[in-house]
């Protein structure tokens, strides 16, 4: 089954078309990620809520707790800074020792690709 689409007959309207058409399917699935994201917590703290009220247990505090991005870079700078100091320092020298023996084939003139057969 082949399809033949024959380009030389289309409209700049049609073009256009194909285009907003594209591009909006494209914007409205992100807007649909963005609310699938931002509804994910609400969902799981409903799961856990429901787990917890069904063992008997009430859940306190409920509301969501914001930790802003400053803390977030401190916590993250404090682990790096911490990971870092557990390496030993090494000296940055590098030691580069001569082979005895020089001779490679692969610097070899004799097996080079432009010989010419006589």
């Amino acid at each position: 089954m082949t399809f033949l689409i024959n380009v030389e007959n289309w409209e700049w309207s049609d073009i256009f078309t194909i285009t907003l058409v594209g591009y909006s399917v494209v914007f409205l699935v992100l807007v649909l990620l963005i609310y699938v994201y931002k509804l994910m917590p609400v969902v799981l703290n409903y799961k856990k809520r429901k787990s917890v009220e069904l063992g008997g247990a009430k859940m306190k505090g409920t509301e969501a707790h914001y930790v802003a991005g400053e803390v977030n870079a401190a916590i993250a700078m404090s682990l790096i800074l911490y990971f870092n100091e557990q390496h030993d320092d090494e000296s940055n020298v590098i030691t580069i020792k001569r082979v005895a023996r020089t001779y490679s084939p692969w610097s070899s003139k004799i097996y080079s690709v432009n010989n010419v057969l006589r």
